[in-house]
């Protein structure tokens, strides 16, 4: 068939990626170069926009010279024209990061972020609840292709190695941060997801739907402590999926409370807490009294950022309950991390965020919970103590003690040193404003200069 015949089937010939100019221009990214010379070998702009899953104006605008920065928009012009991914250095597996910072031109193609939390919700509730309750089903969630070659067939000690592997990766998020390990998490589910072709007993077959679930579950997180909340969300759907397959209420409830979170720092706690609800569903039919403790304590915090207080310290109160409750010892791996210093972390997370909205009494019982929190926390969670010592910091500034405050800001900078996390910005912002507000002094100054300084 020849070139003309293809470009007449909306096809592309192998050998149009292999002319020297069209290299060059895979290997610079150069996607309007790309689209002008498709164009050359009669690739009209309505089939390149079939392909690519774009729209026609977006097609017009690339070849008028605007460039597609966003690693998902590249692999997904990759894929859809057929080229070699290699070609435009594009991994095999999904995106361990976005090697190419843009100036935030490429989110132009991409659909509004409330419809994807939409489609996310209306995704979890199917598979949490089998009805699409909020909204149309959603679209399906695509898993990456692995290169590495897995067992044709598996046993118990294959599924134990990728839960020891996310036991070991976890640990290194926690410690320091999800830019540390995500690409690990990647590559190892990249493997991980080629058992499921794999035969095996159906005892085994089930764990793997839950260890794999679980990985997911780490790679959307870690995703999300980096900023890549596209990617995150793809890997939070999957792991529902996985999760519901392998009959893991727990687990169904964990992986909603980390979509949840993902809203909430998107300042979107409305469909936060519906996440959360949807993953309380799950903890209670689980019977696990910690799982639940998990959702409640969140809840609170969804409450308390649309200024619910009343509603925050209700659940608040139940956390407590349920924790009291909870066997943590024996509990699954997945919710362990919710121990006692977790509890008091997010009691002074939800006060500090009513303390910060309008009642600054709520100080008073933010700054003991914190306190706790912050000397109970270990090196091995230096994220999670940078945060509440952060956090700690601003409700002293609020209470009006500055030096205190700023001595308590310059430890939470100390921790967050080490980590490789977007989130720490986010979270240590309101402990900048803070600091801004009393510049007159000079302690709450230097704080700020060097926290504008650390995040610049």
């Amino acid at each position: 068939m020849d070139a003309n015949e293809d470009a007449k089937q909306g096809r592309i010939n192998p050998e149009v990626w292999e002319a020297r100019d069209m290299r060059d221009a895979l290997a610079n990214r150069n996607i309007s170069e790309v689209y002008r010379q498709l164009r050359m070998h009669g690739i009209s702009q309505r089939q390149i926009a079939a392909m690519t899953g774009q729209s026609q104006s977006e097609v017009s605008e690339i070849l008028k010279g605007r460039q597609v920065m966003a690693y998902d928009v590249l692999s997904r012009i990759a894929k859809g024209l057929r080229i070699p991914r290699g070609y435009m250095g594009l991994a095999y597996d999904e995106a361990t990061q976005n090697q190419v910072v843009g100036d935030g031109d490429e989110q132009q193609a991409e659909e509004d972020e409330s419809v994807k939390r939409r489609k996310f919700l209306a995704h979890a509730a199917q598979v949490t609840m089998g009805a699409a309750v909020f909204g149309p089903a959603s679209t399906a969630w695509a898993s990456s292709p692995g290169r590495t070659p897995a067992p044709g067939r598996i046993g118990m000690t294959d599924v134990r190695q990728v839960e020891a592997a996310t036991r070991a990766l976890r640990a290194l998020d926690y410690q320091y941060g999800g830019g540390f390990c995500r690409d690990a998490v990647v590559a190892q589910l990249s493997w991980g997801q080629q058992m499921l072709q794999a035969s095996g007993s159906e005892k085994v077959k089930s764990r793997l739907y839950v260890a794999l679930a679980d990985l997911h579950s780490l790679a959307g997180w870690t995703s999300f402590d980096i900023d890549l909340v596209d990617s995150a969300r793809n890997h939070f759907a999957q792991a529902l999926e996985l999760a519901k397959q392998g009959d893991n209420h727990p687990l169904v409830a964990n992986i909603l409370y980390r979509m949840g979170r993902v809203y909430l720092h998107q300042d979107a706690p409305n469909d936060a807490l519906k996440l959360f609800q949807l993953g309380q569903l799950a903890a209670q039919e689980s019977g696990s009294e910690l799982a639940v403790a998990v959702l409640c304590a969140n809840e609170a915090w969804a409450y308390a950022a649309m200024g619910n207080a009343e509603q925050a310290m209700k659940l608040l109160g139940r956390t407590r309950d349920e924790f009291q409750r909870a066997d943590v010892a024996n509990a699954e791996s997945w919710v362990r991390f919710f121990d006692e210093t977790d509890v008091h972390a997010m009691i002074g997370t939800v006060h500090t965020t009513l303390a910060q909205q309008a009642d600054p009494a709520h100080t008073r019982y933010a700054i003991p919970a914190l306190r706790r929190a912050t000397d109970a926390y270990g090196d091995d969670m230096a994220r999670s103590k940078t945060f509440s010592l952060s956090m700690l910091a601003t409700n002293h500034m609020l209470e009006g003690d500055i030096d205190h405050g700023a001595k308590v800001g310059s430890k939470a900078l100390d921790c967050a040193e080490g980590l490789k996390s977007a989130r720490v910005k986010k979270r240590m912002e309101p402990l900048r404003q803070e600091a801004l507000r009393r510049s007159n002094n000079s302690d709450a100054r230097d704080l700020a200069e060097r926290m504008t300084e650390f995040f610049a």
